[in-house]
């Protein structure tokens, strides 16, 4: 058995995979030399208000001869980025608008938040209830489940808030026989598929219209039946494989991790005792849900609002708690259930702070600092230049997807590529349209994967699975997807989309 045990391959831990990649991108600079842009201050009208963002210049770049193959160092003393620097510094990198300082601290409160919420059992009684009720009927949760994430995805961005949903939803696949995957898939997968193919994101595609020159919100048509096709695909992608997995849980990569759900149920009792306080909990965090949504599309919310949203929450239930006693809670317990939540979620917002430093070790995702990313992008946008139209265009839709691992953020890749893609479309004969497609396609399905993203790795954290056996069950799905995604690109280009 030692002996099976030392041959058998086993896949590498997220940090150890992180961490490599650091190194990777180390020895690049060495290799590459940094370079920077000019940058400047574009407007444009979405929805009726002004909307400005700051972009490079694409005729703009040049090396920055001083910092031209310095390298980096082991150590850096006073705040600076070493190797050895990289976590540290990707932690606290950023602000509390984004990565890497905002995204885990959101993670942590929603982490906090929901361990309160699990705290009052109104969760494990609503499954059991809804299991109760439901039986034969159990699969149909799979598609309305899908359709709504990812509607949530194309309507207003949805991807975070997918890590709240899948602390409720995965517990509820598993008891229902199905596993964690299935879980991530109706939830985060399908925010992303929405986010990709969106006709009105406002964080991504409706961002890269503006800052391309490309009326805002246009191409609709086109878009929304691109939406209903890669939704239906994924929606008939997981049931297929939750209905394999029904008749046969065993053969789930998830198995062994989803054993902490599955021994959660057994270890209670399992009759239905569903009362009035834990629908009175029930009912906050669909409230709070609908405020968040509001919050959102009305307003803007982003991180900092949302977090404090899910904290309220999470408050407002563990006082309902106390009062009903749920689960025989004290107020002590609503501290409790909040240092549980947030500490097991600590992990994946860990990895947002290492991923953060694999862009802190190749200087930042700036374009008016000089850095080996701006040097990548620049010499990207080179290769597009003299090829046939459909393969220029399947080209820039290969150049996001691979850009993403570095900069995850919509609203930050539109911001970087598509000033450089926008002329370069020009040059190559596709339109501006087709661009943008490529920049969407590219940006949000690569989401699915990349353990750079932080509501990928917040979701996978929530589901209590590791990223490697998550990447060894989504490779094939993501290989599907970017060949689909390869279709509508090209078909873009053959009728002109515009």
């Amino acid at each position: 058995m030692d002996k099976k045990r030392k041959k058998k391959f086993e896949m590498p831990h997220t940090y150890v995979i992180i961490f490599f990649v650091v190194l990777f991108a180390a020895l690049l600079t060495y290799l590459i030399p940094a370079g920077t842009f000019e940058t400047k201050e574009v407007t444009y009208d979405k929805s009726g208000s002004e909307e400005t963002r700051t972009v490079l210049i694409p005729d703009s770049f040049s090396v920055a001869e001083e910092n031209a193959q310095q390298g980096t160092s082991l150590f850096e003393p006073f705040g600076g980025a070493g190797l050895l620097n990289y976590v540290f510094e990707g932690l606290v990198s950023g602000d509390k608008w984004g990565s890497a300082v905002g995204v885990v601290a959101f993670i942590l409160i929603i982490g906090g938040a929901f361990g309160i919420i699990m705290k009052t059992r109104a969760v494990e009684e609503g499954i059991l209830s809804v299991i109760d009720r439901t039986k034969g009927k159990e699969v149909l949760i799979i598609p309305i489940m899908f359709f709504l994430f990812s509607l949530g995805g194309a309507v207003f961005g949805m991807g975070e808030e997918a890590i709240a949903f899948a602390m409720i939803l995965v517990p509820l696949v598993v008891a229902l026989g199905y596993d964690a995957i299935t879980g991530i898939m109706i939830t985060y997968v399908a925010t992303q598929i929405g986010f990709a193919t969106s006709w009105m994101n406002p964080f991504g595609v409706a961002i890269a219209q503006g800052v391309s020159d490309v009326p805002v919100l246009s191409g609709t048509p086109f878009r929304f039946t691109m939406w209903v096709i890669f939704t239906a695909i994924g929606t008939f992608y997981t049931w297929r494989y939750a209905s394999a997995v029904k008749k046969d849980p065993t053969r789930s990569l998830a198995y062994k991790s989803d054993q902490y759900f599955r021994d959660d149920f057994e270890q209670k009792d399992l009759k239905v005792n569903f009362k009035f306080g834990h629908a009175l909990v029930i009912l906050t965090v669909v409230l709070g849900v609908a405020w968040i949504i509001w919050g959102v599309i009305q307003h803007a919310y982003y991180i900092p609002e949302i977090a404090s949203q899910f904290f309220t929450i999470g408050l407002v239930a563990g006082i309902i708690g106390v009062i009903f006693k749920l689960n025989n809670m004290r107020v002590n317990d609503i501290a409790e259930g909040f240092a549980q939540g947030a500490k097991d979620l600590l992990p994946a917002a860990l990895v947002v702070g290492m991923a953060k430093g694999i862009i802190i070790i190749l200087g930042g995702d700036d374009p008016a600092t000089a850095s080996v990313l701006n040097t990548v992008l620049h010499s990207a946008g080179q290769v597009f230049e003299g090829v046939p139209e459909v393969i220029s265009a399947w080209l820039m839709f290969l150049f996001q997807s691979v850009f993403n691992f570095f900069v995850v953020s919509g609203s930050g890749q539109a911001a970087l590529t598509m000033p450089l893609m926008a002329p370069l479309a020009d040059i190559a004969g596709v339109t501006r349209q087709v661009a943008v497609l490529a920049f969407q396609l590219g940006d949000g399905l690569t989401n699915i994967i990349v353990p750079t993203s932080a509501a990928l790795m917040g979701t996978l954290g929530a589901a209590r699975l590791d990223w490697s056996n998550w990447f060894r069950f989504i490779f094939k799905f993501q290989l599907l997807l970017f060949g689909l995604a390869s279709v509508f690109v090209i078909v873009a280009v053959l009728v002109n989309f515009n």
